[in-house]
This record gives structure tokens, C-alpha cells and sequence, in this order.
């Protein structure tokens, strides 16, 4: 929406033919998101109803040797055709188990960019995912937790056979490197192309209260404005932030 209301990047602005009102260098970059990868198994029994919760336990830890704490979410998932990562290709005759790898402090940030300047038009998202080699290692290290995990014994009467990733895929960190480029994708928790940040960052958007730097009038009070992408569903924080920035609004801050 500022984007399209002349508030952004001037070059992008001018090359989507919208007049730059103000220019802000930050506003659709930092794109930041949980990136995640599935190993998915065929399983025993039959396929879940599709009102049955996809997710019903997780496992929050730290990455061996990660400098960052509890970076990662590991997440056993049902899977239908209308409950699946959108990246995980499946037969609906058969039943199926993914246990998922999340990634929650990813180092790289993409960008949001228009296409042109009709509001019609889907913005174009550039997640670039992978883009810190960082991110490849832990991710790496956390989808053999997961065929660890799934092919433990425990489980040999649920978990059948892997069916992604197949042996040849894990045969070095190249393959599973290449592996990964191909069936990651989205957690849906896009956030931080309005960081919030001082003014003396060039590519913060909005301060403290929400309120655009440079601006009057106008805030942002969603999960744009987290600097980087929290370590949980978004949900809770981004109802947090209206909150708080209604109550400024409210109080006269």
C-alpha cells in the first residue's frame, strides 16, 4: 500500500511509473520469513479427515553447534491435499506423514517489489531463501534430524517408507543443498518490510509508535514493522502491535 501510494524506494518507484511522495528507502525491503522444508514418509492407516489439526506437537530446540538459540521448530505434520505445504506433491490415495523442518532465525531477508502500478496486480515476493550459507547448514542438519527421527524404530509401524528425500539426495551436503533449494517454501510468517527502527537507519520505516519516519499521520501496525521474524507464529505478536499502536493513536502518542 505505500509502496503504491508513492512511498518507498525512489528508483522503484519511478521504474513502476508511481510518483515518489516520500522516499524511504526500507519500505518492502528486509523481507523476513521462517523458511521450511518437509521429509515426507508413507504411512499406515488411513488419511486423516480434513478438519482433523494438521499440527498438533512440535519440537522447539537449538541447532548443534548454532549460535542462536532455539532456531529451530521441528513439527510431525499431517498431510491431505488440503492440509500440506504447497511445495509437497502427493497421492491422494495414499496416506501420508511429513515431519517438518522450520527454520526460525534465519540470517538472509528477500524484498517486496511491484510489478507495475495496478493495485490488481500481486506484488512480487523475492523470499530469498538461502541466500546465508548459515541457513543452508542448519537447515541441513535439521532435515536429517527429521529422517532420524521418522526412521527410529518407535516408529516402523506408522512411518512405512520415506518417500522424500530419496538416498540419492542425501548423499552429500551438495545433494541435500539442491534438495533443499527445490522443496522449500513458506511458513506464512512474512514480516519486516516497514522495520521499525531510529531514524539514523536509513532503512528503518516507522519509530517506536508506528509512525512513518518523515510522515504525518500515518502508521503501520502489523508484522511489517519487526525488524526480524520472531520465533513463533505471528499471529499473536501482529495483534499485539494493533493493539499497542491503537492505544497510542488513543492517547495522543
Amino acid at each position: 500500500m505505500l509502496l503504491l501510494s508513492g512511498v518507498g524506494p525512489a528508483d522503484h518507484l519511478r521504474e513502476v511509473g508511481i510518483p515518489v511522495v516520500h522516499e524511504l528507502p526500507g519500505v518492502g525491503q528486509n523481507l523476513r520469513d521462517h523458511p521450511s522444508a518437509c521429509v515426507l514418509f508413507r504411512a499406515a492407516g488411513d488419511r486423516p479427515d480434513v478438519q482433523a489439526a494438521a499440527i498438533q506437537v512440535g519440537l522447539r530446540y537449538t541447532v548443534e553447534d548454532s549460535y542462536l538459540r532455539n532456531d529451530m521448530q521441528i513439527s510431525p505434520l499431517l498431510m491431505t491435499s488440503e492440509h500440506r505445504p504447497a511445495q509437497v506433491v502427493i497421492d491422494d490415495d495414499e496416506n501420508y506423514i511429513g515431519i517438518s523442518a522450520s527454520l526460525q532465525l534465519a540470517l538472509g531477508k528477500g524484498e517486496l517489489r511491484l510489478k507495475s502500478n495496478d493495485p490488481s496486480e500481486y506484488p512480487y515476493l523475492d523470499y530469498n531463501y538461502y541466500q546465508e550459507p548459515y541457513d543452508l547448514e542448519r537447515m541441513r542438519k535439521a532435515i536429517r534430524t527429521c529422517i532420524e527421527i521418522g526412521e527410529h524404530q518407535s516408529y516402523r509401524d506408522i512411518l512405512l517408507d520415506r518417500v522424500n528425500p530419496v538416498d540419492a539426495d542425501l548423499t552429500s551436503d551438495a545433494s541435500l543443498d539442491d534438495w533443499l533449494m527445490r522443496n522449500s517454501g513458506t511458513s506464512h510468517h512474512v514480516s519486516g518490510t516497514c522495520k521499525m527502527g531510529p531514524a539514523s537507519d536509513d532503512m528503518a520505516v516507522v519509530d517506536q509508535q508506528g509512525r512513518i519516519h518523515g510522515l504525518e499521520n500515518i502508521r503501520v501496525a502489523d508484522a511489517s514493522v519487526m525488524p526480524d521474524c520472531i520465533r513463533a507464529n505471528t499471529n499473536a505478536t501482529t495483534i499485539m502491535i494493533g493493539e499497542k499502536v491503537a492505544d497510542y493513536i488513543r492517547t495522543g502518542r
